[in-house]
């Protein structure tokens, strides 16, 4: 049966607890469930499916089992352990300092986009597919890099750190 991960938009302790969330994804009929870290990424099993499926699925069990939904981008766990392989980074210069980004878009953008694209020190360097690979270094002007993103891609998104992938992926 394939694994996959499902990122969800707009998860924290607060607004949704992790074993809750677990069972939710349980009551949908997945299998092997796994949830990483604490702001909205679950592993599960399931049968061969659309990623639309799974995530309609997934976001009517939360809305069900919780009492609210949230986005639900999902990706076949061996697509994501392809794109760690493929470390798009490593044709950009990105501060040592800068955190890597992964902006995973529920639908390719319909129009072409000029990257890079700048603001602030936060940077959209790469859209492949429905990911897009972004770097920003913190500034004293706070959350720039999800203007940016938003600005860029609209709020149909959810964004992880490389390093969250990686867990995700291993999960």
């Amino acid at each position: 049966m394939p694994r996959y991960a499902a990122f969800l938009r707009g998860v924290s302790p607060v607004n949704a607890k992790m074993p809750d969330l677990k069972r939710a994804f349980e009551s949908a009929g997945f299998t092997e469930v796994k949830t990483i870290l604490s702001s909205g990424n679950v592993a599960f099993n399931a049968r061969a499916a659309s990623e639309a499926s799974l995530q309609d699925r997934a976001e009517a069990a939360m809305s069900e089992r919780l009492g609210q939904a949230f986005l639900t981008i999902v990706r076949p766990v061996d697509v994501l352990r392809d794109l760690l392989a493929s470390d798009p980074y490593r044709a950009f210069r990105v501060d040592a300092t800068a955190k890597r980004i992964v902006t995973f878009l529920r639908d390719k953008p319909t129009s072409k986009l000029a990257l890079p694209i700048e603001r602030d020190g936060a940077r959209v360097l790469l859209l492949k597919g429905r990911e897009a690979f972004s770097a920003y270094v913190r500034t004293p002007k706070g959350p720039v890099f999800m203007v940016l993103i938003e600005k860029t891609f609209g709020k149909d998104v959810t964004t992880r750190t490389w390093d969250t992938v990686g867990k995700v992926a291993r999960a």
